[in-house]
């Protein structure tokens, strides 16, 4: 057999197992059953309780919008690991124009702040050629020590130091209007508030139904604009990259801009557009935070825009992708919230299941690939297969016996959860990423590859 002829078959055998949208309502539903599940037996209500889902989404937004940030910026080529400069940046404009002008003023101006930083990274990238690394490091340091400094000099003298600011916070900015649907989660039309009919069925606490009941409250009741707008830009931001001309350029740039200079595209339109996109994402969720906490912080995003970063690279380059990952981080965030050791007690084997679906899945890989294999690169593979099978097996075997010998989780364990599963994710998820082609390229305009 000729060696095209098995790499054909191996490719066959790989498209066997790509997923469609059937499958992912499968795997979500799979997911809601294992959790309910998961809850009755340690009676951990908490896991999916509509207090849970809606602190999920506050925390996933700020990941969300910043690696939506790092999305548009790496499409066109430009890394950008500056997002948590950005985003810093964000905070500090946001609550500045919020305090004297309202919440809209707040995004409004942390957009523009985003932008700023963005629009340093695009001069020092794209026009002057530096290493987008050191780039986004030195965006990160500015924005700390600038915002650091302003607060100091704005929020601590005066007007907004009567108000209530100081050199490490600034005075109260008012929090976005919110959003509840009524019939389902007890809204309010006019004088009259309709019944609570998800928050009755939630209490009873039953098998699958309380738990479904209580995730659909948790994104009908109380969600800010916000949010809102942050699950619109899910699919905005598809349609724009994948169905207009402009995001065509746009990733044409991140594949080969030397092939779409050819074409006409002008290559350094195109990645500035981005970068400044990627600062104004980046800036909204720090003006987001400012929203949620009613003031800016010192230290505020926490390390978020580089959780961000994780995931979008876990949703591989995608929107819908990104949106998971930062579903993923902000459920994991949310357990220092909600619930504590307990409701992380209870996910030690929901998470151990998962391993064992994850073995199964990679040993299934492994005995589908192992009948075509002929070069030592495909006996890698699936050698690889097997041991990855093997680690999530000793690792649910680890966590099964964590649980049975536990009734709770430490305190200081439950705060790590949300960066010990950004490098899980990150190790299960990297054998099917795939990068824009020229994504950190430096581009000279008319220069040959």
């Amino acid at each position: 057999m000729s060696t095209a002829t098995v790499a054909e078959k191996v490719a066959g055998a790989r498209a066997k197992l790509n997923l469609r949208w059937p499958h992912y309502l499968l795997i979500a539903g799979a997911l809601l059953v294992l959790l309910s599940a998961v809850r009755v037996l340690d009676d951990a209500n908490d896991v999916t309780s509509s207090g849970t889902v809606s602190a999920s989404l506050r925390l996933a937004v700020p990941i969300f919008l910043a690696g939506l940030g790092g999305l548009w910026a790496e499409r066109s080529g430009v890394i950008n690991i500056g997002l948590e400069g950005m985003m810093i940046l964000g905070t500090w404009t946001g609550a500045w124009a919020g305090y004297q002008w309202g919440p809209w003023a707040c995004a409004l101006a942390g957009i523009l702040g985003g932008m700023l930083g963005g629009l340093v990274h695009a001069i020092a990238t794209i026009t002057f050629g530096v290493d987008h690394i050191v780039s986004g490091v030195a965006i990160n340091i500015l924005g700390l020590g600038l915002t650091q400094f302003l607060a100091g000099l704005v929020f601590n003298t005066g007007h907004a130091k009567a108000l209530g600011g100081g050199p490490r916070q600034s005075p109260p900015v008012d929090a976005m209007p919110t959003l509840t649907v009524p019939f389902l989660s007890g809204g309010k039309i006019g004088s009259w508030h309709s019944p609570d009919w998800l928050g009755s069925l939630e209490k009873h606490h039953w098998f699958l139904v309380s738990d479904l009941a209580g995730v659909l409250r948790g994104v009908t009741s109380g969600m800010s604009v916000l949010t809102l707008i942050a699950i619109l830009l899910v699919p905005a931001t598809f349609f724009v990259l994948w169905r207009t001309s402009f995001g065509l350029r746009v990733r044409s740039c991140g594949e080969d801009p030397y092939a779409a200079e050819s074409l006409g595209v002008n290559v350094y339109r195109m990645k500035y557009s981005a970068v400044l996109i990627s600062g104004g994402c980046a800036g909204l969720a720090g003006a987001f935070m400012v929203t949620v906490s009613s003031l800016y912080q010192d230290g505020q995003t926490g390390g978020r825009g580089y959780i961000g970063l994780a995931a979008m690279i876990f949703g591989n380059w995608r929107p819908v992708g990104l949106a998971s990952g930062s579903l993923l981080f902000g459920y994991t965030d949310a357990m220092n919230v909600r619930g504590g050791g307990d409701s992380a007690h209870a996910l030690l084997l929901f998470v151990a299941v998962i391993f064992v679906a994850v073995a199964g899945w990679q040993a299934v890989r492994g005995s589908r690939l192992r009948p075509l294999v002929t070069t030592d690169l495909e006996r890698r593979t699936v050698r690889g297969a097997y041991l990855g099978s093997a680690l999530a097996i000793i690792t649910a075997a680890a966590l099964l016996v964590w649980f049975a010998l536990s009734k709770t989780v430490p305190g200081e364990l439950v705060s790590t959860i949300p960066y010990v599963t950004t490098l899980l994710v990150l190790a299960l998820a990297s054998q099917r990423l795939r990068m824009p082609a020229a994504d950190g390229v430096i581009y000279r305009r008319g220069e040959a590859r």
